[in-house]
């Protein structure tokens, strides 16, 4: 009788510790990142860092602890991140980060896509000016009268809204320069670039004529529309530097919307945007590997919420926030095959 009694309350005791132990076990699957710090970064352009806190928020809803994201130019983050002293970011620009390869592929690489193929770079002039003055390339600013009405400095140049320093796109826009012998006749204007627009906005509004360049998705083609306030202008000819030099049919692009010609020698291929993240890291925690392989941002989403932001509305984790939770069961989704991954 007492081993019978024994029995029984060994039995009950083995059916409470299962199920103790079952949500236990639920949890450790659900958050596969719990107890990992994961070190990321974001871009010096604040139009990435939308889809930047969506990651992060993704990346803690599987149970990491997301350090950052620190602010870094492209430099300095592929240098890390192929060192391992970061462990990712989700604003590659590619091909138009090639430049940095060397920096970071003996120890990193690109994982997954923010968005594929949509991210056009170029020149826009605007459209009344372009008119008035029949620019269609980047060579009609050799001509003096066109010089002169794009000179808002005083120096004897039309002055280009450009990159700053340590961007991709400066890169480029330096190489454009000498390819088309525009050193001359072109002051490109490298300060931070949300300023030098809001002055070049500032001044189309007064009826000046106005170069600049920029990329979408990005509040500037929400603010001056191509083809109804300003226009996307042609290079002479596709130049590219040497490590993108294989894709210069990439660079004529069908179909852009408010260019001057169709199809469109933008001079810049379309670039993904993509994660790059530290291989180590990527090998040691497959939630995230197989997170970055899921996760990819509608091009719609972005603008719209850079537009937001150029409004006023900078409460970016609540908008990320907003978007997870609109695409719940998509998103859920993504978490799954993450949780599966690590499993």
């Amino acid at each position: 009788m007492r081993n019978s009694n024994l029995a029984r309350l060994l039995a009950i005791g083995v059916s409470a510790a299962a199920l103790w132990a079952a949500p236990m076990a639920a949890s450790a699957q659900d958050m596969p990142g719990e107890g990992t710090t994961v070190r990321m970064a974001q871009a010096t352009w604040d139009t990435g860092w939308f889809h930047a806190e969506i990651y992060k928020q993704l990346l803690e809803e599987l149970g990491f602890t997301v350090e950052g994201p620190q602010t870094l130019d492209n430099p300095p983050f592929y240098q890390a991140v192929g060192q391992g002293d970061l462990d990712l970011w989700v604003n590659g620009w590619f091909p138009l980060h090639n430049t940095y390869r060397s920096a970071f592929e003996s120890g990193a690489e690109i994982v997954g896509a923010v968005a594929e193929g949509g991210a056009l770079e170029g020149y826009l002039v605007s459209k009344a000016a372009a008119e008035e003055y029949d620019i269609k390339t980047l060579d009609d600013f050799k001509r003096d009268e066109v010089k002169e009405a794009f000179d808002r400095d005083g120096d004897g140049k039309a002055d280009l809204v450009a990159c700053p320093p340590g961007w991709g796109c400066e890169v480029n826009i330096e190489h454009h320069m000498d390819a088309y012998d525009l050193r001359d006749h072109v002051n490109p204007i490298k300060a931070g670039y949300a300023a030098s627009m809001a002055d070049a906005i500032a001044a189309y509004q007064q009826d000046e004529p106005i170069l600049f360049y920029t990329w979408t998705p990005n509040w500037t083609v929400n603010e001056l529309v191509p083809g109804e306030d300003v226009v996307w202008i042609e290079v002479p000819e596709v130049d590219l530097p040497d490590d993108m030099a294989d894709l210069e049919n990439a660079a004529t692009l069908e179909g852009v919307d408010g260019c001057v010609a169709d199809p469109c020698t933008l001079g810049f291929p379309a670039n993904d945007i993509v994660p790059v993240a530290n291989t180590e890291f990527l090998n040691e925690n497959p939630a995230a590997r197989a997170l970055l392989e899921e996760v990819s941002i509608p091009l719609d989403a972005i603008f719209a919420q850079n537009a937001a932001m150029n409004d006023g509305d900078d409460d970016i984790e609540a908008q990320a926030s907003k978007w997870i939770e609109d695409n719940r069961d998509m998103v859920d989704g993504w978490l799954e095959t993450a949780r599966e991954a690590a499993s």
